[in-house]
């Protein structure tokens, strides 16, 4: 099975927007060829991405409550990283998979920071890759973070804490209202 983002397919003002997340998706699937737990860049030709089908259930409807799912989430997303590859989205739970054998997998590239070399801004967006995991594992699991895990979870970088106090709000209202798209990271579909 294949998955296809057609640009075309974009609102007119919205195209520009869809080729520079599908080009990130693109260079960010061609870094991690061949990591298990990501998708596999079939075809991107500057209008219609296509990429492997990734099976397993979302975060939120799986439920993962094992340690060795956290566990095996945290090694893949290290291979990322070593891979010059932050995710950026991993604080919505669709973008997490449990599948049929419990393993994890991540989908939806589109805001991915791809970097040769791993410098200050690569190393804090990546801190917040893990930091994201870990308010899963809070969620599912709370019993067993650590105390170091604890504090990464109690200190959200900088430009979190801000967009959090600032543009959030913003984003909401452009995702919701011109997009129509009601992501509550994770909790479905809810209208307030």
């Amino acid at each position: 099975m294949v998955i296809v983002r057609n640009i075309a397919a974009a609102r007119w003002w919205a195209r520009r927007f869809a080729r520079n997340a599908a080009a990130r998706e693109a260079r960010a699937l061609e870094r991690l060829e061949g990591i298990d737990g990501v998708p596999r860049l079939l075809r991107f030709d500057g209008r219609v991405l296509e990429r492997s089908f990734m099976a397993g259930a979302p975060m939120q409807q799986a439920q993962p409550r094992n340690a060795a799912y956290f566990r095996q989430a945290r090694r893949l997303l290290a291979s990322l990283h070593r891979r010059g590859v932050v995710h950026n989205d991993l604080a919505k739970e669709p973008n997490w998979l449990v599948r049929d054998d419990g393993t994890p997998a991540m989908v939806d590239f589109q805001l991915a920071f791809t970097r040769r070399r791993r410098g200050r801004l690569f190393r804090l967006l990546a801190r917040e890759d893990i930091r994201h995991l870990l308010k899963h594992k809070r969620t599912y699991l709370p019993e067993l973070l650590t105390r170091r895990e604890l504090h990464i979870l109690a200190t959200p970088a900088m430009h979190a804490r801000v967009w959090r106090q600032t543009a959030k709000r913003l984003y909401k209202l452009i995702a919701r209202k011109l997009f129509g798209y009601w992501d509550n990271e994770g909790q479905g579909r809810v209208r307030r």
